[in-house]
């Protein structure tokens, strides 16, 4: 029976890595039709709505009286951080993706596994040696797959790179406000608060039309239901079943998945020195999660 729970827990993680790999290609086609804030406003603004239901089935299976309130302060101040960290994320990613291609995009994000426990040093957590040689790993890998033979690197690979460094923050403001806080609601903060940023963004820098929206309707309902509130859920059951180690491999894929999707649909195209970039970003990501996992059960490495 275990051995079947940890089966579908896998296929539900690996569902949730092809729907985040391929999120990529949805957000790059959505910039031939509105820009950045607009697309992120709307498709956040519909996360929000997607994960309602998804509460309201889970408060109403739980203990209520075990639940904080859905006008909780403190967690609406800790959805208003969370949103913060994801505004800059996204906007800086959504900005960035404009110049540069979804498989590059994908795996550069996932730098973010790297950066997390490097941002933790600031919190006095515990770093072991195999999270530094992840690292390493990865940025030759970055090397290879972003910067040009003159030395050159594009603007949007830059961007998205800072992106991964918001999203690290994330994470961390994660794992510090949920040992706190329902983690539903304080999604549901954090996508309502980063669709306003978005809109206010959006009104002051942006011209938006009906029809670049309407054009851009799928990429937008790709990215804010599916993205949004289906893989966040499937990420929340599998996990609970999953091994650690599994679930960093395959949550990985997500990069891999991002190139296959950008060839497929955008006709992308990778060199071989892109190859081997994005061989040995995803083998220090792989390295750096597995061997933090194991520390953290040895003892010799903390997080929050």
């Amino acid at each position: 029976m275990q051995t079947t729970n940890n089966w579908q827990a896998n296929l539900l993680l690996l569902i949730t890595a092809l729907i985040w790999g391929f999120a990529f290609v949805a957000q790059r086609q959505g910039m031939e039709y509105v820009s950045p804030f607009t697309f992120n406003a709307i498709r956040f603004a519909i996360g929000s709505i997607s994960l309602l239901p998804i509460i309201a089935f889970s408060r109403r299976n739980q203990k209520t009286g075990s639940l904080p309130p859905l006008t909780s302060l403190p967690g609406i101040a800790g959805g208003l951080l969370l949103g913060l960290a994801l505004f800059f994320g996204s906007s800086f990613q959504q900005i960035g993706i404009v110049e540069t291609t979804a498989g590059k995009a994908g795996f550069i994000t996932g730098l973010y596994v790297i950066f997390v426990p490097i941002l933790g040093l600031f919190w006095k957590q515990k770093t072991g040696l195999g999270t530094w040689f992840g690292a390493v790993l990865a940025v030759i890998g970055m090397y290879f797959l972003s910067v040009n033979d003159d030395f050159s690197i594009l603007t949007g690979d830059l961007l998205v790179l800072v992106s991964a460094l918001f999203w690290a923050i994330h994470v961390q403001l994660i794992a510090w406000l949920s040992q706190k806080f329902d983690t539903l609601l304080l999604s549901l903060y954090q996508f309502v608060f980063c669709s306003v940023f978005s809109w206010l963004a959006a009104l002051q820098w942006e011209t938006m039309t009906l029809t670049g929206i309407k054009e851009a309707l799928f990429p937008i309902l790709y990215t804010g239901i599916l993205s949004v509130g289906i893989a966040y859920t499937l990420q929340v059951v599998a996990q609970k079943r999953a091994h650690p180690g599994h679930a960093a491999i395959i949550l990985s894929l997500e990069s891999v998945f991002a190139v296959i999707g950008g060839y497929l649909f955008l006709a992308e195209t990778i060199s071989l020195r892109g190859f081997i970039g994005c061989g040995l970003m995803l083998t220090g990501m792989v390295i750096s999660q597995l061997l933090t996992q194991r520390n953290l059960q040895a003892g010799t490495e903390s997080f929050p």
